[in-house]
This record gives C-alpha cells, sequence and structure tokens, in this order.
C-alpha cells in the first residue's frame, strides 16, 4: 500500500483543516518545500500537494507547488481547484505525476472523462463524502449523486486511482470511516486511495486489509508527530498477516 504524505496549503503555509472548514484552517510552522524534501528523504514512493486558496477561488499557490514539483525528487500529485482541461494540462505541463479532480467531476463528469482519456493513468477522481452525498464547491455544496453512483459512473474511465475523504471523519469513528471506505471500494473498477481516517499506525495496518485499496493520504498525523513517516511507510510495506479461515 502507498502511503501519500501530504502538505496542503493556504497563503504559502502548511495548513490542516478539519472537517472540510475551509475557513478554519490550523497552520503549521514549517517551511512546505523543505517538508517535501523530508518526505522523499524518508523513503515516500509519492506526496499530494492540495491548493486550498484555488479550492476557494482566492489566488493559489502555483509557483510554490511548481517548486516542489522541481525539486521534492518523487511524483507529486497535485489537487485543488482543478475544473478544466487546460488547468490539467498545464499542472501536466509542469511536471506533476498526477492531478485530482473533484468539483469538475461533479459538474462536469464528461471533462473528468476526457481529461483521462488524454491522461490515462494520470487522473485521480475525488469523492468527498459527507452525510452520505458526494461534496463539490470546496465541500460546501453537497450534489445529488449517492457516492456509491459517483463512483460507478466513471468505471470506464482510465483512471489512476480514487480518492475517498470522509469530510465528518474529524468527529473521531475511525470504524465508520472504515466501513465507508471499504464499502464504496467494491464499487469502483479502479483503485481507492483513502483520506481522512489515518491517524495511527493501527489505521494503516487495517486499511491493508480492505479490497481494493491500494494507497493512504496522511496529513495532520505527520504534522502533528502522532505519527513518522518512516513508520507509516515500514507498516504499509508489510505484508497483510494471514486472516484465519472460518467454517
Amino acid at each position: 500500500m502507498i502511503i501519500y504524505p501530504t502538505i496542503e496549503l493556504a497563503g504559502g503555509h502548511c495548513v490542516s483543516l478539519r472537517r472540510g472548514r475551509l475557513e478554519e484552517p490550523e497552520i503549521w510552522h514549517v517551511d512546505p518545500i523543505e517538508r517535501a524534501h523530508d518526505f522523499a528523504e524518508a523513503g515516500a514512493e509519492w506526496m499530494q500537494v492540495t491548493d486550498i486558496d484555488a479550492i476557494i477561488g482566492e489566488g493559489d499557490n502555483r509557483d510554490l507547488i511548481q517548486e516542489i514539483i522541481r525539486t521534492a525528487g518523487i511524483p507529486v500529485q497535485v489537487a485543488g481547484g482543478i475544473r478544466s482541461l487546460t488547468r490539467v494540462r498545464e499542472w501536466m505541463d509542469a511536471g506533476a505525476g498526477r492531478v485530482v479532480i473533484g468539483t469538475a467531476a461533479v459538474i462536469n463528469p464528461d471533462m473528468l472523462k476526457e481529461a483521462a482519456k488524454y491522461h490515462p493513468d494520470q487522473i485521480v477522481l475525488a469523492v468527498d463524502v459527507f452525510q452520505g452525498h458526494v461534496m463539490s464547491q470546496g465541500w460546501k455544496e453537497a450534489s445529488t449523486f449517492t457516492p456509491e453512483a459517483f463512483i460507478e459512473s466513471f468505471n470506464g474511465a482510465p483512471l489512476a486511482g480514487v480518492l475517498i475523504t470522509d469530510i465528518d471523519a474529524d468527529v473521531g469513528d475511525t470504524d465508520a470511516t472504515l466501513g465507508l471506505i471499504s464499502g464504496l471500494a467494491g464499487h469502483s473498477r479502479t483503485p481507492v486511495i483513502a483520506s481522512g481516517m489515518v491517524r495511527t499506525l493501527d489505521d494503516i495496518a487495517r486499511l491493508k486489509y480492505v479490497g481494493n485499496v491500494a494507497g493512504a493520504v496522511v496529513g495532520r498525523a505527520l504534522f502533528n508527530r502522532s505519527i513518522d513517516l518512516a513508520d507509516a511507510l515500514r507498516v504499509a510495506g508489510e505484508p497483510p498477516e494471514p486472516a484465519a479461515d472460518f467454517i
């Protein structure tokens, strides 16, 4: 299973969000570029960078993200405010390994399918879930889609992954989040990346037993040091222990 250490950027700062609250970011006083280099030095295969300002529509952190892409030494999965084919191409031209598309997939699903057609295995579908519905517009608007139907509608597209975020996860019920991700993974023909549930190494260990889950995004837990990235990579890389057969 791949661990995606994640940097969320707002105003040039590393931040974390609680339950998708864009207006209340928790700011971490660390240099984003140095932190990206730390991720690579710890052995990460990929990392994700999310532009919170681009999601809100109030500026962006494009120059900073481009610097991370140029210097990190590992592929970067870019998320946040990517809502047109033009923006997809711009990030690909800038060297992004993948781009994540969420809101645009809700309001213009044909755009995502077109992007996946031209950039196979480089487009990640973001499925942000709150109270049984797919959210859009920076997690503020509930769509009419259930996450199951939304995921299934893209099963024919050559996606790199489906990034599932349980927006309600900060309530603390990781069992509920694991159940949500496990259930939705069964509706996807594309490997799933879990987001919004990893707080401890045990969460990573449990995710390894969920079918069709190929990765996990880890953000706040790395910044508040409740998880060490080297330990997370070790746990993710260990083969799952054999499960007992019951009759």
